[in-house]
């Protein structure tokens, strides 16, 4: 395991406690978790900056604790997301499937980097990717 590697893990899935796919979290979170863990591990395999895809773990965390039914799911789903992380970014010769393309995974990654969720708080108000429009100041002469 490359020191790389395991830092991006910690960072992560920071307290997730151990991991294991015996777990049953909620369908919704689970599927995130799951999805997740896979395109962001081979993303880190393949070479992604790290800042990258910790910024995207960042709104998967935010995703699964949407999702999360109560603090048990999103532990659940957390400990899924984790594993197949791991699996994924430091596969074993023997995980061959685990292992995706790195020019799906990085057209996959980017498509989900473009991808912001409706409500998000965005660091510019009025974002249109969220749906949001800046409200002007009243001024006089406005349908008065």
């Amino acid at each position: 395991m490359s020191l790389l590697g395991i830092t991006t893990a910690v960072i992560l899935v920071a307290s997730s406690g151990t991991t294991s796919l015996e777990t049953t979290p909620s369908a919704d979170a689970a599927r995130i978790a799951t999805n997740a863990g896979f395109l962001l591990g081979n993303a880190h395999r393949c070479g992604i900056a790290t800042d990258r895809v910790v910024k995207a773990g960042q709104l998967i965390r935010e995703l699964i604790k949407a999702a999360a039914r109560d603090d048990k799911e999103r532990e659940d789903a957390t400990e899924r997301f984790a594993t197949y992380f791991l699996l994924t970014a430091l596969p074993d010769d023997n995980d061959k499937k685990l292992v995706a393309s790195c020019t799906t995974v990085t057209s996959e990654f980017q498509k989900f980097e473009r991808h912001r969720v409706a409500g998000a708080v965005t660091s510019t108000p009025g974002s249109k990717s969220t749906g949001a429009t800046a409200t002007p100041g009243y001024r006089l002469g406005d349908g008065e």
